[in-house]
């Protein structure tokens, strides 16, 4: 996303008394139920003074964390359907392996994805960061795109990943989107030749229809102007390319992901309408078949979740699935130092908890 967006954000975080007065999208009462839960009883998050915000928790990390360009090595994985998936791989070696799935309109460059794979190689980890269809910088060659509910791409990139041979164990990571991706694909108990050993599931929208009505109110505005501007600029494309398939689109009539998902998304993957693909694709529904342990990682005052995206009944009866609400965070955030050198809590966190299922 582009830094003068992300700079207007935060003015209006740092100046308008409405937004740094938002609580979240949980009341403070649900705030205490959650922390009340013993799998995670109390996390050890703590924003930088003054960072308590939870836009500035959103946008600084993105804004003013100059990660280094790190050694990247890209693959086309080629897939059964005539499409393909860009692979990124950092220190490929042997041993450990861990895979993260980016979130909505990222890839395997954005900061929050870097900042993870350098925290992973530096525990002596190799990394696979793979880009979702169309995300890579080229656009796919088939009508579809990806979407929240695409475990099969998941699938695809894990089994190739153990054909390599190098693996002894692999661990996957997934924010927003690619969080709820992770933990379907968890859920659906796909086979590979190589074990999952854990998964952390960071800022992630278990609940889609909630999550998606969650974006529509006025706080978050700027985030979902955002979105629609990449999402269309690709539907576009996607039009030119398959003018019979594609429908034409009022650019002013798809203004939230109700909107865009029932025009494009849910019928373009083989979904009647945006509550059949929410209702099919949402974590929440996975959770009970996940048998690998499993992080979900939320801070309570994230503008883009709404309240059932803390599963906290289901996580407090769960042998494998881990809930963590830290008070703050924002959305794929969990801004607790300034630097681009140090590794965030949410990286340094994540890493503890798959080496405690994937030791060395």
């Amino acid at each position: 996303m582009q830094t003068g967006f992300f700079n207007e954000i935060a003015s209006t975080a740092f100046h308008t008394s409405g937004w740094t007065s938002l609580s979240g999208c949980i009341s403070h009462r649900s705030r205490e139920m959650v922390h009340a839960m013993p799998l995670v009883a109390r996390s050890s998050f703590r924003p930088l003074i003054g960072l308590g915000n939870p836009h500035l928790q959103t946008v600084l990390p993105a804004i003013s964390r100059h990660m280094p360009l790190l050694p990247w090595s890209r693959e086309r994985l080629e897939l059964m359907d005539g499409d393909f998936l860009d692979l990124d791989w950092l220190n490929p070696g042997q041993g450990r392996l861990l895979i993260i799935s980016h979130g909505l309109e990222g890839h395997s460059r954005r900061p929050y994805v870097a900042g993870l794979a350098r925290a992973a190689t530096r525990r002596g980890w190799s990394v696979l960061a793979w880009n979702f269809r169309g995300c890579s910088g080229e656009l796919n060659r088939l009508p579809r795109f990806y979407h929240s509910g695409a475990s099969e791409d998941l699938a695809a990139v894990v089994t190739h990943a153990g054909k390599t041979g190098r693996f002894e164990v692999m661990a996957l990571a997934g924010f927003s989107l690619g969080g709820n991706l992770t933990l379907k694909y968890l859920g659906e108990r796909h086979t590979s030749k190589i074990p999952v050993g854990a998964a952390v599931a960071i800022s992630t929208p278990c609940d889609l229809a909630a999550a998606s009505a969650a974006m529509e109110t006025l706080q978050v505005w700027p985030y979902m102007f955002r979105f629609q501007k990449d999402i269309l600029r690709k539907w576009a494309l996607k039009k030119a390319m398959f003018p019979e398939l594609i429908p034409e689109i009022n650019p002013r009539c798809q203004r939230t992901f109700r909107q865009i998902d029932d025009t494009f998304t849910a019928p373009i993957h083989g979904f009647a309408h945006a509550e059949a693909y929410w209702q099919a694709c949402s974590a929440n529904a996975f959770l009970p078949s996940i048998r690998v342990p499993a992080l979900i990682l939320n801070a309570a005052d994230d503008p883009f979740l709404a309240p059932s995206c803390f599963p906290q009944e289901f996580a407090r009866n769960s042998t494998w699935v881990h809930l963590e609400v830290p008070e703050r965070g924002g959305h794929v955030g969990f801004m607790n130092r300034w630097g681009s050198q140090s590794d965030l809590w949410s990286e340094v966190r994540a890493m503890e908890f798959l080496e405690s299922f994937c030791p060395a």
